[in-house]
């Protein structure tokens, strides 16, 4: 397979592009799903975090509130180290797993990591390409603080605690503008889906007929 981080900052529109390259025929990994499932009670990750962060971060059914956690995380940057820190690598030991298994099946071409710290996290080079999707700044402000319903000094907080875009593009293969519709970002994956195809040939030197 050909293994793809499809990466960018909060609310730039990484969930359409996802959803174009699943509809296309590519596997989606979501870091994020494997980071709930590491996170559940009585998880390793559960532990030290609680053990880090204090049980008030917990619901009553004892799982991590994940925006009382996120409000401490984004705010600090020392604790925000130390949760990605823990949890990053059981994401990507997971993620292996998960290609090993693919590999084995034969069933895709394409492994897609929507993972918004990709880059952050230090896993840049265990991809074949990298996919950076961004749009204007203030247009990911306003998305941001329409998705999680908060103020734009909070958007602007969370924002400011991830990679600025322009570091992000310089890792990227390929790179999606989601500043405009939605049509015009799906258009833009459906275009870098025919390049990754044309990658997963020549990683397997697959001729042309």
């Amino acid at each position: 397979m050909l293994i793809v981080a499809l990466t960018g900052g909060i609310a730039t529109g990484k969930s359409i592009v996802a959803q174009t390259l699943q509809n296309l025929g590519c596997y989606i990994h979501s870091a994020d799903q494997i980071a709930h499932r590491i996170m559940e009670p009585e998880k390793p990750a559960w532990k030290k975090i609680v053990s880090h962060f204090g049980k008030d971060i917990l619901n009553p059914d004892q799982t991590i509130n994940r925006e009382k956690l996120g409000a401490i995380v984004f705010a600090d940057e020392v604790k925000r180290n130390f949760l990605n820190q823990l949890v990053h690598p059981l994401v990507l030991e997971e993620k292996m797993k998960i290609i090993e298994q693919l590999e084995k099946d034969g069933q895709y071409r394409i492994f897609i990591s929507e993972a918004a710290l990709t880059i952050e996290s230090g896993f840049a080079e265990f991809f074949d390409k990298i996919i950076v999707v961004f749009c204007q700044e203030q247009i990911q402000i306003k998305r941001l603080m329409k998705r999680d319903n908060i103020d734009r000094e909070e958007a602007l907080k969370k924002i400011g605690s991830q990679m600025h875009p322009e570091e992000k593009l310089k890792y990227a293969d390929y790179v999606v503008d989601s500043s405009g519709s939605i049509q015009s970002t799906v258009e833009q994956t459906k275009n870098v889906f025919s390049n990754l195809m044309s990658d997963y040939k020549k990683k397997y030197r697959i001729c042309e007929e």
